[in-house]
């Protein structure tokens, strides 16, 4: 695929990551809401499929089937286990998690995929960078406050899990962005975690309720727009620009705990987030930027 120049005027892409991040804040809202009824496998299944029509008809329109079909099979496959893993880690620690909390560790997933360049893509990280992703993680510690009365549960654990296994499958897409199209990646990825986390879910697959149904039905359209914008935000725009946006999700974090669960994060975790945030800031800033226009 020919590169595309970024827009000379920054507007479009910044309008389009604003609402790519919008999106999936809804979209993980519904999920959150789903992980009170039904288990992490499952949702995570639904997940997959509510959003893969869409998907396809996007794929087949912008790339055509033979973009979909002549790909690199063992690392989609690979980013498929890691979506299923992703995924429902994220759904599983949702349940009891408020988004804010959930989102401020999260972020800490770009500073693992500038680490895990090291070994796996051989980029050479400077002294500075290391000094910056360890005092991200010390923001993580500072959210989950390994005291015996904080945040360090088996929820926090899997947030933690979530962003590892989201900074790995940023590795693959890397290396796979250089033969298969972005049509393929994102198609693929939705494809296998809705097969495989419904073959995990179905020995325990509970129905889903009537006053469900929409919920699934947004989560679909909310994350099929959203990666169409979040993929044209960095098609068209400068992606040192645009990437900070990302970090607009805490907003959207908060404001949905407090619509719709009456809950406000704490002082310690707001300033976990902030350490987190800086840290994530001053990499995209220092370093050249590596950013992904995909989301889980």
């Amino acid at each position: 695929m020919s590169p595309t120049m970024p827009d000379p005027h920054p507007r479009r892409a910044i309008w389009l990551m604003l609402a790519s991040v919008a999106l999936f804040s809804l979209m993980d809202a519904g999920l959150k809401t789903l992980a009170a009824h039904y288990p992490p496998f499952q949702v995570a299944a639904l997940r997959g499929l509510s959003s893969l029509p869409l998907v396809l008809a996007w794929a087949l329109a912008t790339a055509g089937p033979r973009a979909l079909l002549r790909v690199r099979w063992p690392l989609h496959l690979l980013r498929g286990l890691l979506g299923i893993a992703m995924m429902a880690s994220f759904v599983y620690a949702l349940k009891t998690l408020p988004l804010s909390t959930a989102y401020s560790i999260f972020f800490v997933a770009p500073l693992l995929i500038t680490a895990l360049s090291v070994p796996f893509l051989r980029e050479r990280v400077g002294p500075r960078r290391w000094i910056a992703i360890a005092i991200g993680l010390l923001g993580v510690l500072v959210v989950l406050r390994p005291t015996g009365q904080g945040m360090l549960t088996l929820a926090g654990g899997a947030v933690l899990l979530a962003a590892f296994g989201y900074a790995v499958s940023a590795i693959t897409v890397r290396v796979l962005a250089r033969t298969d199209s972005t049509q393929a990646i994102t198609f693929w990825l939705l494809a296998l975690m809705a097969l495989g986390a419904g073959a995990l879910a179905a020995p325990g697959w509970v129905a889903l309720r009537g006053e469900h149904l929409w919920i699934v039905a947004a989560i679909g359209v909310a994350g099929a727009l959203g990666q169409y914008a979040i993929t044209e935000a960095f098609r068209v725009g400068e992606a040192s620009l645009i990437a900070p946006l990302e970090y607009t999700a805490l907003v959207w974090g908060v404001g949905l705990d407090l619509l719709l669960w009456g809950v406000l994060p704490d002082a310690v975790t707001w300033a976990g987030a902030g350490i987190i945030i800086a840290s994530g800031l001053y990499l995209l800033r220092r370093e050249r930027v590596h950013v992904e226009a995909e989301h889980p």
